[in-house]
């Protein structure tokens, strides 16, 4: 049975809604500075994929933040709704924008070397630093940049 499921989420206000048909059930947190930034705290995400689709579409601002990835926000409400990277359009959707957030499980952790000391989460998860997530996934001529 395939570990990923058709999602539905929407913003607080509901201007935007977003259908996943490929999403993760393992939610993972980014604590890299860019993530704290834009959202004041962990990124805790779901990778969707790239099979995603938008009503409200006039509503959703990007924010070009990086050479490979952008982040969505509805324009009406303020709400985050994806990070998406740009050369493969795979999305990363915060999991609080779906309303039945307890079917996923908190697994992973990014830039945990970028994690400021003021906050720990109890749980076991898979915790990748900086270096290992750039070595992974960047082009190579990328430099770390959170």
């Amino acid at each position: 049975m395939s570990q990923e499921i058709v999602k539905h989420a929407t913003c607080l206000c509901g201007e935007v809604r977003i259908r996943a048909n490929h999403v993760s059930r393992h939610v993972g947190a980014c604590h890299c500075h860019m993530c704290r930034k834009w959202g004041g705290g962990p990124f805790m995400e779901v990778d969707c994929g790239t099979d995603i689709s938008f009503e409200g579409e006039q509503n959703i601002s990007v924010f070009n933040s990086s050479e490979w990835a952008e982040r969505g926000f509805c324009s009406q409400c303020g709400s985050h709704l994806f990070y998406r990277l740009k050369e493969i359009k795979q999305y990363m959707i915060p999991v609080g924008l779906f309303d039945d957030a307890n079917s996923f499980s908190f697994d992973h952790q990014v830039f945990i070397d970028k994690k400021p000391t003021y906050y720990r989460f109890a749980n076991r998860t898979k915790d990748m630093t900086e270096a290992e997530v750039f070595a992974m996934y960047a082009p190579e001529q990328e430099e770390a940049g959170s």
